[in-house]
Protein backbone atom coordinates (compact mmCIF):
# COMPACT_ATOMS: atom_id res chain seq x y z
CA UNK A 1 0.00 0.00 0.00
CA UNK A 2 1.23 3.54 -0.66
CA UNK A 3 2.72 5.18 2.41
CA UNK A 4 0.85 8.04 4.02
CA UNK A 5 2.13 10.95 6.03
CA UNK A 6 1.27 11.59 9.67
CA UNK A 7 -1.68 13.67 8.45
CA UNK A 8 -3.02 10.76 6.42
CA UNK A 9 -1.97 12.24 3.11
CA UNK A 10 -0.59 9.88 0.48
CA UNK A 11 3.03 10.44 -0.51
CA UNK A 12 3.85 11.35 -4.08
CA UNK A 13 3.90 10.06 -6.70
CA UNK A 14 7.13 11.51 -8.13
CA UNK A 15 7.43 12.11 -11.87
CA UNK A 16 10.93 12.64 -13.27
CA UNK A 17 11.36 13.73 -16.88
CA UNK A 18 14.22 14.44 -19.19
CA UNK A 19 14.28 17.90 -20.74
CA UNK A 20 13.00 18.61 -24.24
CA UNK A 21 15.13 18.84 -27.37
CA UNK A 22 17.84 21.50 -27.00
CA UNK A 23 18.42 24.22 -29.55
CA UNK A 24 22.07 23.17 -29.87
CA UNK A 25 22.10 20.03 -32.01
CA UNK A 26 24.58 17.35 -30.96
CA UNK A 27 24.25 15.64 -34.35
CA UNK A 28 25.21 18.73 -36.35
CA UNK A 29 28.70 19.54 -37.59
CA UNK A 30 31.34 20.62 -37.81
CA UNK A 31 33.52 17.94 -36.30
CA UNK A 32 35.38 19.13 -33.24
CA UNK A 33 38.62 18.39 -31.44
CA UNK A 34 38.48 17.76 -27.72
CA UNK A 35 39.03 21.40 -26.76
CA UNK A 36 36.33 22.57 -29.16
CA UNK A 37 33.96 19.94 -27.79
CA UNK A 38 34.63 21.18 -24.25
CA UNK A 39 33.58 24.65 -25.40
CA UNK A 40 30.57 23.17 -27.19
CA UNK A 41 29.47 21.42 -23.98
CA UNK A 42 29.73 24.66 -22.05
CA UNK A 43 27.42 26.33 -24.58
CA UNK A 44 25.04 23.37 -24.43
CA UNK A 45 24.86 23.61 -20.66
CA UNK A 46 23.60 27.20 -20.74
CA UNK A 47 21.48 26.89 -23.89
CA UNK A 48 17.67 26.86 -24.28
CA UNK A 49 15.26 24.40 -25.83
CA UNK A 50 14.49 24.45 -29.53
CA UNK A 51 11.33 26.47 -30.14
CA UNK A 52 9.51 24.12 -32.52
CA UNK A 53 8.26 21.58 -29.98
CA UNK A 54 5.65 20.96 -27.33
CA UNK A 55 5.65 18.50 -24.45
CA UNK A 56 3.93 15.19 -25.17
CA UNK A 57 0.36 14.85 -24.02
CA UNK A 58 1.19 11.98 -21.69
CA UNK A 59 3.69 14.05 -19.73
CA UNK A 60 1.37 17.06 -19.54
CA UNK A 61 -1.42 14.88 -18.19
CA UNK A 62 0.88 13.13 -15.72
CA UNK A 63 2.05 16.39 -14.12
CA UNK A 64 -1.15 18.46 -14.50
CA UNK A 65 -1.92 18.19 -10.79
CA UNK A 66 1.66 18.29 -9.51
CA UNK A 67 1.83 20.27 -6.28
CA UNK A 68 5.61 20.75 -6.24
CA UNK A 69 7.72 21.25 -9.37
CA UNK A 70 11.50 21.16 -9.49
CA UNK A 71 13.97 21.78 -12.29
CA UNK A 72 17.72 21.80 -12.44
CA UNK A 73 19.63 25.07 -12.65
CA UNK A 74 19.97 24.63 -16.44
CA UNK A 75 17.76 26.64 -18.77
CA UNK A 76 16.71 23.65 -20.87
CA UNK A 77 15.31 21.91 -17.80
CA UNK A 78 13.63 25.08 -16.54
CA UNK A 79 11.91 25.63 -19.88
CA UNK A 80 10.84 21.99 -19.90
CA UNK A 81 9.17 22.39 -16.51
CA UNK A 82 7.47 25.60 -17.64
CA UNK A 83 6.04 23.98 -20.77
CA UNK A 84 5.00 20.70 -19.16
CA UNK A 85 3.60 22.19 -15.93
CA UNK A 86 2.64 25.81 -16.63
CA UNK A 87 0.36 25.88 -13.60
CA UNK A 88 3.33 25.89 -11.21
CA UNK A 89 6.49 27.94 -10.81
CA UNK A 90 9.34 25.46 -10.64
CA UNK A 91 11.95 25.55 -7.92
CA UNK A 92 15.40 25.60 -9.52
CA UNK A 93 18.15 23.62 -7.83
CA UNK A 94 21.63 22.69 -9.12
CA UNK A 95 21.48 19.43 -7.18
CA UNK A 96 19.50 18.16 -10.20
CA UNK A 97 22.04 19.29 -12.84
CA UNK A 98 23.36 16.85 -15.41
CA UNK A 99 26.43 14.76 -14.64
CA UNK A 100 29.45 16.33 -16.37
CA UNK A 101 30.89 15.26 -19.72
CA UNK A 102 34.64 15.95 -19.61
CA UNK A 103 36.17 14.93 -22.96
CA UNK A 104 39.14 12.57 -23.00
CA UNK A 105 42.30 14.32 -24.17
CA UNK A 106 42.60 12.74 -27.61
CA UNK A 107 44.92 14.77 -29.87
CA UNK A 108 44.56 14.79 -33.62
CA UNK A 109 40.97 13.53 -33.85
CA UNK A 110 37.71 15.30 -34.64
CA UNK A 111 34.23 14.00 -33.96
CA UNK A 112 30.65 15.22 -33.94
CA UNK A 113 29.38 16.27 -30.49
CA UNK A 114 27.22 13.14 -30.25
CA UNK A 115 30.34 10.98 -30.55
CA UNK A 116 32.23 13.07 -28.02
CA UNK A 117 29.26 12.65 -25.67
CA UNK A 118 29.75 8.88 -25.73
CA UNK A 119 33.52 9.07 -25.35
CA UNK A 120 33.29 11.63 -22.56
CA UNK A 121 30.70 9.62 -20.62
CA UNK A 122 32.81 6.46 -20.88
CA UNK A 123 35.93 8.34 -19.78
CA UNK A 124 34.08 9.97 -16.89
CA UNK A 125 32.72 6.65 -15.67
CA UNK A 126 36.31 5.38 -15.63
CA UNK A 127 37.64 8.21 -13.48
CA UNK A 128 38.37 11.03 -15.96
CA UNK A 129 37.01 14.27 -14.49
CA UNK A 130 39.18 17.15 -15.80
CA UNK A 131 39.14 18.75 -12.34
CA UNK A 132 35.33 18.65 -12.34
CA UNK A 133 32.77 16.55 -10.47
CA UNK A 134 33.80 12.90 -10.16
CA UNK A 135 31.54 9.87 -10.45
CA UNK A 136 31.65 9.44 -6.67
CA UNK A 137 30.69 13.06 -6.11
CA UNK A 138 27.87 12.82 -8.65
CA UNK A 139 26.52 9.72 -6.93
CA UNK A 140 26.55 11.56 -3.63
CA UNK A 141 24.70 14.42 -5.29
CA UNK A 142 22.16 11.97 -6.71
CA UNK A 143 21.55 10.65 -3.20
CA UNK A 144 20.96 14.22 -1.98
CA UNK A 145 18.64 14.89 -4.92
CA UNK A 146 16.60 11.76 -4.21
CA UNK A 147 16.33 12.76 -0.55
CA UNK A 148 15.02 16.18 -1.59
CA UNK A 149 12.35 14.61 -3.79
CA UNK A 150 11.45 12.13 -1.06
CA UNK A 151 10.99 14.93 1.47
CA UNK A 152 8.89 16.97 -0.96
CA UNK A 153 6.61 13.99 -1.63
CA UNK A 154 5.04 14.38 1.81
CA UNK A 155 3.29 17.47 0.38
CA UNK A 156 1.80 15.63 -2.62
CA UNK A 157 2.67 14.89 -6.23
CA UNK A 158 6.15 16.01 -7.28
CA UNK A 159 7.48 16.72 -10.76
CA UNK A 160 11.16 17.11 -11.63
CA UNK A 161 12.47 18.23 -15.03
CA UNK A 162 16.10 17.22 -15.25
CA UNK A 163 18.58 15.36 -17.45
CA UNK A 164 19.09 12.00 -19.11
CA UNK A 165 22.13 10.60 -17.35
CA UNK A 166 21.44 12.16 -13.98
CA UNK A 167 17.91 10.76 -14.07
CA UNK A 168 19.48 7.32 -14.48
CA UNK A 169 21.69 7.99 -11.48
CA UNK A 170 18.58 8.84 -9.46
CA UNK A 171 16.99 5.43 -10.04
CA UNK A 172 19.00 3.39 -7.52
CA UNK A 173 18.85 6.21 -4.99
CA UNK A 174 15.06 6.39 -5.28
CA UNK A 175 14.88 2.63 -4.82
CA UNK A 176 16.94 2.85 -1.62
CA UNK A 177 14.35 5.26 -0.23
CA UNK A 178 11.47 2.92 -1.00
CA UNK A 179 10.34 4.27 -4.37
CA UNK A 180 9.43 1.89 -7.19
CA UNK A 181 9.35 2.88 -10.86
CA UNK A 182 5.78 2.09 -11.92
CA UNK A 183 6.14 3.59 -15.41
CA UNK A 184 9.34 3.80 -17.45
CA UNK A 185 9.13 5.99 -20.54
CA UNK A 186 12.78 5.57 -21.50
CA UNK A 187 15.49 8.16 -22.01
CA UNK A 188 14.46 10.21 -25.06
CA UNK A 189 13.79 13.95 -24.90
CA UNK A 190 10.59 14.62 -22.93
CA UNK A 191 10.53 11.03 -21.64
CA UNK A 192 9.49 10.47 -18.05
CA UNK A 193 9.29 7.92 -15.27
CA UNK A 194 6.74 7.66 -12.49
CA UNK A 195 7.82 6.55 -9.03
CA UNK A 196 5.41 5.34 -6.38
CA UNK A 197 6.19 4.73 -2.74
CA UNK A 198 5.84 1.08 -1.81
Amino acid sequence: MPDKTSTGRQRGPIIISRHGRPALDRTAGPRLNWKQYRDWWERYEIGPLANDQSPPEGLVEAVADAEIVFASARLRAQQTAARAAPHMQALFDPVFNEAPLPPPLLPGVRYLPKTWNILARAAWLNGHALDGESVKQARQRAASAAAKLDAASTEGKVYLAAHGWFNRMLRPEMKKLGWKCSYDGGDAYWSYRIYEYR
